[in-house]
């Protein structure tokens, strides 16, 4: 993979544009999310991408697998799930 390098600032409210190269490289538009992720002295920005149809089934069967094979029930992960949302309240 070609690197490409590009310069830009931090404005005063702590925004960054994303040189038009780069936007143009990863097909960024506008709206789009992406997760930024800090370093010690760095920072990733990586584009939140919707998997494809058939990568999406792969990881279902996949994750299934492992429930399985570690004896995760339904009601084990919705559990999970009420008291991850009930934390966050």
């Amino acid at each position: 993979m070609e690197h490409l390098v590009e310069m830009t600032k931090v404005s005063s409210k702590g925004q960054v544009v994303l040189p038009r190269a780069i936007r143009h490289k990863l097909h960024i538009q506008k709206g789009e999310q992406l997760i930024v992720v800090c370093g010690d002295d760095s920072v990733l920005l990586k584009k939140i991408e919707t998997p494809l149809k058939e990568r999406f089934t792969e990881m279902m069967k996949t994750s299934q697998t492992w429930a399985k094979k570690v004896g995760l029930t339904r009601t084990d992960i919705q559990k999970a799930i009420r008291e991850v949302r009930q934390r966050s309240k």
